[in-house]
């Protein structure tokens, strides 16, 4: 088959999204967002999707390459997997160099010059956009805002610029890919929900104050090792949360109205995106392109909201791991599928390959991976499509990077159908990228039957002892343990 025969691909991304959407969740507040369950319901729906590394870009690094981030050796905002890890292709190097017209705008690579040497300019097929910055709404002097209209018609707000932008490259794009000259790869990488949270002040009007509630566990989890927390040092660099003077030490905690403000201004900032979305959607139906268009939605990671008094992401709790991810193939997943089986992000980049009818991709070697620059670490998602309830991977892995006293330590967390668990490790850094499971920091373990909050940690606990021997042993032997048994033909 010729790339001009194949489908489009649609790669929505929102920043900082948590699966905080109407098809994931019942309750209050119940969260608005038609655009995007309306996608659900013609797609493949994960409900148990999980990052790699709950950071930026060591995330859209994992995903964009189908690498785990000791592959691709990033783990924090300064580090270019090209540099650091391999010459990896990635999601829209590899479509375009089939043949496919690939475009990029937004927030996809995490931007700048050290992260992705300005978006992986190899990537795409034509310049970069980006939406253009206004202090406005991007300074650290307000942690969230609400925009009138006339300020925002004044001022288009960036989401507003990036779906504007996307719509005028669909109507330009459009045409050829529908006649069957060239099919298209466009990712639109949404800014937010990212702090701050700044969007049309009629959104809050979804969210009346009395709705908001506080969260059910505004404290840390009972005997939670030091090192699993973050001080959230991305909210308190906003000069309307420095002011309240909080140290963000566990146990601590924000202001009630301060934390009821924060969580309204995230749900509406997640229905202004939800919006935005569906202008683009809408517009590619307009096109003629929906029936032959693969569409994918995804949350680079998840974000706590004042759960266990935390922020932001940077942890390994599930609050921070756990993010929407959709997938829509024309012809396949029209009538909705839902799966709950464990699925990581690593899984898109096979998933996407093979729903646009190429050859698989290869698993990676265990040995002199970082030299093969098109391989995979995930498995691809097209089994779930045909039987979304079918055996499949047995655990999903993430870890985050913290450092003590000048040493770096690693914590590897395994999530399966019950439990979390963590360890906090030693790492060793150049040549070989790997934990020494010796030397152990904290341990975490969280019962999701019965404390799906993660707020005991049971890793000491006499009576979880079994399960934890189990648990360490799936994570020391690593992913490949874990994956999807062999499909039978």
């Amino acid at each position: 088959m010729q790339a001009k025969s194949r489908k489009n691909i649609l790669f929505l991304v929102a920043d900082d999204m948590r699966p905080d959407l109407g098809v994931y969740r019942s309750g209050d507040p119940v969260i608005h967002t038609p655009h995007l369950d309306a996608l659900a319901g013609k797609s493949l729906l994960l409900k148990k999707a999980y990052v790699q590394q709950a950071y930026c870009s060591p995330s859209r690094t994992s995903l964009l390459t189908g690498r785990r981030p000791d592959t691709t050796h990033v783990y924090d905002l300064i580090h270019y997997f090209r540099q650091s890890g391999g010459n990896f292709t990635t999601i829209p190097q590899y479509f375009k160099e089939r043949g496919y017209n690939s475009i990029g705008m937004g927030k996809i690579f995490h931007p700048g010059r050290k992260a992705s040497e300005f978006d992986d300019p190899i990537s795409w097929s034509r310049p970069y956009f980006h939406s253009d910055e206004n202090e406005a709404y991007q300074g650290r002097k307000h942690s969230w805002r609400a925009v009138s209209k006339d300020e925002y018609n004044d001022k288009p707000l960036p989401d507003i610029q990036l779906a504007n932008k996307a719509i005028e490259v669909l109507r330009q794009v459009g045409p050829a890919a529908k006649r069957g000259e060239q099919p298209f790869f466009m990712a639109v990488g949404f800014y937010k929900p990212h702090l701050p949270f700044v969007f049309p002040e009629e959104y809050l009007s979804l969210y009346p104050p009395e709705n908001i509630k506080l969260p059910k566990n505004g404290y840390i989890p009972a005997h939670m090792p030091p090192i699993a927390w973050s001080k959230y040092w991305e909210l308190l660099i906003y000069k309307d949360i420095a002011e309240l003077q909080v140290s963000g030490q566990p146990n601590t905690s924000l202001p009630r109205d301060v934390v009821m403000n924060l969580r309204r201004a995230y749900y509406s900032s997640i229905s202004y995106i939800d919006n935005e979305v569906g202008r683009v959607l809408q517009e590619l139906k307009m096109l003629g392109l929906e029936d032959n268009t693969i569409v994918s939605f995804l949350g680079d990671h998840g974000w706590q909201l004042g759960e266990h008094g935390e922020w932001c992401k940077h942890t390994n709790f599930e609050d921070a791991l756990h993010a929407p991810m959709m997938i829509r193939v024309p012809g396949i997943t029209d009538g909705g599928i839902v799966s709950e089986r464990l699925t990581e992000f690593v899984d898109l980049f096979p998933t996407l390959v093979e729903s646009a009818g190429f050859t698989p991709l290869t698993l990676c070697s265990e040995v002199n991976s970082t030299k093969t620059i098109l391989c995979r670490e995930g498995a691809s998602l097209m089994p779930l499509m045909q039987n979304p309830t079918r055996k499949w991977k047995s655990a999903a892995f993430s870890q985050y990077p913290r450092y003590l006293n000048g040493l770096l330590i690693m914590g590897y967390s395994v999530r399966n159908d019950k439990f979390r668990y963590t360890e906090w490790v030693q790492f060793n850094r150049k040549p070989s990228f790997k934990p020494n499971w010796n030397i152990l920091y904290g341990a975490e373990l969280y019962d999701h039957t019965t404390d799906p909050g993660e707020n005991f940690n049971r890793a000491d606990e006499a009576e979880y002892h079994d399960h934890r021997v189990t648990l360490m042993g799936l994570l020391h032997k690593g992913w490949r343990n874990s994956l999807p048994p062999p499909i039978e033909k």
